[in-house]
């Protein structure tokens, strides 16, 4: 099963609010998720972003793939460079 981390959409119409949810990659992209990590507010200036970094990382570690979307997100929040300094320092 190919797990990705996704933006799940919710809000009005032309009022867009997301989630950040861990997904199976055949699911719909507003249907069935497994977790929901965070959420994501582009309308607001700045945009706000608001990441389980625990969760995140537990999740990146066993495998996950982000979108390219929510990987720019991630790595505007530093989770991206705490992933790849964990995964070397095992090494």
């Amino acid at each position: 099963m190919a797990v990705k981390i996704r933006l799940k959409r919710m809000g009005q119409k032309k009022a867009p609010f997301y989630r950040v949810v861990v997904a199976d990659s055949r699911a719909p992209r507003d249907g069935r998720f497994i977790e929901e990590i965070g959420t994501y507010n582009p309308v607001t200036q700045p945009a706000e972003v608001q990441i389980d970094e625990e969760k995140a990382l537990k999740w990146l570690t066993t495998g996950a793939q982000p979108t390219d979307t929510v990987r720019n997100l991630f790595r505007k929040q530093g989770l991206m460079q705490k992933f790849h300094e964990a995964k070397n320092s095992k090494k």
